[in-house]
């Protein structure tokens, strides 16, 4: 049985291709998502960087079915264990949700019921997806969990509504109702942006204990570059609806390709500078998604524009081992390595 749990674990969890959400809105259609495609394995962790209105939480949304009107997937596929997730009734989606791909929502002042008990949410949330336990047993778990995310005192808090939580308390509870069912699949959105550093990092070695225990998958959608150094394996930068660079996370920190990944790891601040150093912004703003431009959506911001930068979108380029960026910088790299190694064969 473990051999099997093991070979079925080796292969692929979730497989986007070509997804594209469109919103179609008076004013026109906004293109969310366009066209991004990447996989996750088992036991594997993925950053989705990008600035506000990059698409980051659209996708996540369209994964878990809960993509609100006029919001639209217009094309694309995601397969979860070689099943086609779009193609979900209402009766299997719910199954799906919860007991096998579970989300942290960004901000827990809406998620949580505020007349019910803190407590009757989780037992609820875990009875929902798990028919045979009993509500004791159910109770039990919920009070381990939230001792596990750092709150004290859980026989008195299980009694107690949200408002009568902090913010920071409350989005801890999120993040347990997110892993009381053990999913294969956790999406998370901003889950550590309501806490103080030392929780996060209470709650960051809590997400990577989960999932070493029960193999699961973790998407992680922050705008928080030293978070995805800390518990990522690999990176999706996103840019207006695309995906911009993709790749390992050591190469995306030390070997970006794409100049938007340079321009956010210059705005980081760094504990390792020598000296005091200016934080370097992007400039410009994000382009508007009504009328994105014809070419790469980064080129009004780029400070190495060409203008076929501004008439067409790169093709990726490989750069490494699984690590690739779209930008013109990189074709043109590539174009000069091929005449050179062809002067070279025939000097």
């Amino acid at each position: 049985m473990n051999e099997n749990k093991t070979e079925a674990q080796s292969g692929k969890l979730l497989e986007v291709k070509d997804l594209r959400v469109s919103f179609f809105t008076p004013a026109g259609e906004v293109k969310a998502v366009s066209g991004i495609s990447y996989d996750l394995n088992y036991d594997e962790v993925m950053g989705i960087v990008g600035e506000s209105g990059s698409g980051k939480s659209q996708e996540a949304y369209s994964i878990m079915g809960l993509l609100q009107s006029p919001g639209k997937v217009i094309g694309g596929s995601i397969t979860f264990e070689g099943r086609d997730v779009l193609a979900f009734d209402k009766k299997e989606m719910t199954a799906f949700r919860g007991s096998e791909v579970a989300m942290i929502f960004q901000n827990p002042m809406t998620c949580l019921n505020p007349v019910y008990t803190v407590g009757n949410q989780l037992i609820e949330a875990l009875r929902a997806h798990d028919k045979k336990i009993t509500k004791q047993e159910a109770a039990k778990r919920a009070m381990e969990m939230l001792e596990l995310v750092g709150i004290n005192n859980v026989q008195k808090r299980m009694k107690q509504y949200p408002h009568e939580f902090s913010g920071g308390m409350r989005q801890r509870v999120m993040i347990a109702m997110g892993l009381i069912c053990h999913p294969k699949l956790l999406i998370a959105d901003e889950p550590t942006t309501a806490l103080d550093v030392t929780i996060q990092a209470q709650i960051l070695e809590l997400m990577k204990d989960l999932q070493k225990k029960t193999h699961m998958g973790i998407i992680f959608i922050t705008h928080n570059l030293g978070v995805v150094a800390e518990i990522c394996d690999k990176v999706s930068v996103m840019y207006a609806g695309k995906i911009v660079e993709q790749g390992p996370v050591d190469d995306i920190f030390y070997r970006p390709g794409h100049p938007y990944t340079m321009g956010l790891l210059r705005s980081m601040p760094r504990v390792d500078a020598e000296s005091y150093e200016r934080l370097i912004p992007i400039e410009g703003t994000p382009v508007d998604m009504l009328n994105p431009p014809e070419g790469c959506p980064f080129a009004p911001r780029c400070e190495h524009c060409m203008k076929i930068c501004l008439q067409k979108m790169p093709p990726y380029v490989e750069l490494g081992d699984n690590h690739r960026a779209a930008c013109w910088l990189r074709v043109q790299e590539r174009l000069n390595e091929k005449q050179g190694e062809e002067a070279v064969q025939n000097g």
